[in-house]
C-alpha cells in the first residue's frame, strides 16, 4: 500500500479533519451509548475474547473503525491496553502521512469512559525477503541450512520458482497440519503463491509446484542447491479471505511427522485464543527463535502485498479480527522479513499451543491470523477438519 498524499493545503486538511472529527465522535458516542448499561469492571480473568470488558471494548471498536478507516493515514484499529493497563481502543496512524499529526491531535481520550489509545507506525506490509530485507541478528540455529531430511520446521523456505527481476524470495515453513489423514506444510499465500502475474519469471504459481527447503534467498537462487519438501496445494486464500495462508503436502520422508519446529520442539494438536499481554513466542527462517507478547486483538488493518518477488503492487488487504504482537523490544525484532509462515505460540517451554499463524508487520508491530480460523478456511478448502500436528 502506498500512502496517499491528500491535495489539500495545510488550513483544509486541519478543516476537513476537524470535521471528520466531530462526525466521528457523534457516531462513537451513538455506539458507546449502546452499551452504557453493560459497564464491567476489570476482570482478573484473561483479556480474551470471553472477558465481558473486552468484549464490550471491541464492540465499540468495531462500531467506530469503518468512519476511523476513511482517514487517509489510520491504517487499523485494535483492542489493547492504555498504560495504565485499562481495555483500550487502539487506533493506528502512519507515522509517515501528511496528516498524521492532525489526526492524532483530532482524536478523542475517551469514547464514554473507554481510553483510545493512538500509536504511531509504518506501512503495515507482508514480510517477504528480497532486495530491500535487512539485516537481523545470528540465531543460535541456523533456520537458513539445508537440513538432512526429514527436517524440522520454523525453517527457511518456499516455492520453487520464486525468482523475478533480478532476485529471489523466501519465507518461513511454518508448521504442519493435517486433514483427512493428509500431513501439510502450513504457511503463507505470500510465501507460496503470492506470484500471480508472469511478470519477470514467466511464470505463475500453480498446483503441484515443489516448495523446497531452504528458500531461494539461502542457496544462491538456485533451486537445485534446496531439496523438495512438499508439493503445493493453491488455495488462493487472497484477496478474498480473511487469512494468509496456504499449505503443502509433504514429501514422505522430507518432513518430520510430528511437525517438530527448530527451538521450540513438538507443539500441542490443541489451540488457543491471543489474550492480552498474552506471552508469545516464534520460530522463523530470519530472526530465529524470539519472543513478545500480544498487545492487541479483534484487529482491523490494511496490509500491502506484492505481485511476484521484486514485483509491482498487487492488492492491499484489509484484515479483521487480528492478532497484534509488539515487534520493537529491543535492538532486534521479533519479526522480520521472511518470517512470514512462522507459527505463533504461547511461550511455554513443553508442547505449547499455537496461537496465530504470523503473516505481516510494521517497524513496531506483528500481526498474526488466530489459527482457529486459519484451520477453518484450510478445512473448509480441503473439504475436512484441519487440526495442527502435535501431542
Amino acid at each position: 500500500m502506498k500512502t496517499t498524499a491528500m491535495k489539500k493545503s495545510k488550513f483544509s486538511l486541519v478543516r476537513c479533519v476537524g470535521t471528520r472529527r466531530a462526525f466521528l465522535i457523534s457516531t462513537a458516542l451513538i455506539a458507546a451509548a449502546s452499551f452504557a448499561g453493560l459497564l464491567f469492571a476489570q476482570s482478573d480473568v484473561a483479556l480474551d475474547h470471553r472477558n465481558p470488558r473486552v468484549q464490550q471494548v471491541m464492540a465499540l471498536q468495531d462500531a467506530v473503525t469503518p468512519e476511523l478507516m476513511k482517514l487517509d493515514d489510520i491504517i487499523g484499529t485494535a483492542t489493547g491496553l492504555d498504560d495504565q493497563g485499562n481495555v483500550a481502543v487502539v487506533v493506528y496512524i502512519n507515522q509517515l502521512g501528511r496528516s498524521a499529526a492532525a489526526i492524532a491531535r483530532a482524536m478523542p481520550k475517551d469514547i464514554r469512559g473507554t481510553p483510545v489509545v493512538v500509536e504511531f507506525t509504518d506501512e503495515i506490509r507482508a514480510l517477504k525477503p528480497g532486495p530491500a530485507a535487512k539485516p537481523a541478528p545470528t540465531p543460535t540455529v541456523d533456520h537458513k541450512a539445508k537440513q538432512t531430511p526429514p527436517i524440522q520446521l520454523g525453517t527457511s523456505g518456499g516455492w520453487t520458482y520464486d525468482l523475478a527481476n533480478g532476485y529471489c524470495c523466501g519465507g518461513t515453513l511454518g508448521s504442519l497440519v493435517q486433514v483427512n489423514g493428509t500431513k501439510y506444510i502450513l504457511s503463507n499465500y505470500h510465501v507460496f503463491e503470492a506470484d500471480i502475474v508472469d511478470g519477470g519469471n514467466n511464470r505463475q504459481s500453480a498446483d503441484g509446484d515443489p516448495i523446497i527447503q531452504p528458500g531461494l534467498i539461502d542457496v544462491g537462487c538456485n533451486a537445485d542447491n534446496a531439496q523438495p519438501v512438499a508439493t503445493l496445494v493453491k488455495l488462493s486464500s487472497l484477496p478474498e479471505s480473511n487469512v494468509d495462508a496456504s499449505v503443502a503436502a509433504i514429501i514422505p520422508g522430507m518432513v518430520r511427522d510430528d511437525g517438530a519446529i527448530l527451538e521450540i520442539g513438538t507443539i500441542s494438536s490443541s489451540t488457543v485464543s491471543a489474550s492480552l499481554n498474552q506471552k508469545v513466542k516464534k520460530s522463523g527462517r530470519t530472526t530465529g527463535l524470539t519472543r513478545s507478547y500480544v498487545r492487541g486483538v479483534n484487529a482491523t488493518v490494511t496490509v500491502a502485498y506484492d505481485n511476484e518477488c521484486a514485483g509491482g503492487d498487487a492488492f492491499t488487504k484489509t484484515f479483521t479480527g487480528q492478532i497484534i504482537v509488539a515487534n520493537r523490544l529491543s535492538k532486534f525484532k521479533f519479526l522480520a522479513g521472511g518470517d512470514s509462515g512462522s507459527l505463533m505460540v504461547e511461550d511455554v517451554t513443553t508442547n505449547p499451543r499455537a496461537v496465530g499463524l504470523l503473516f505481516a508487520g510494521s517497524s513496531t508491530l506483528a500481526v498474526a491470523n488466530p489459527i482457529g480460523e486459519v484451520l477453518t478456511f484450510i478445512g473448509k478448502e480441503l473439504g475436512g477438519t484441519a487440526t495442527m500436528v502435535g501431542n
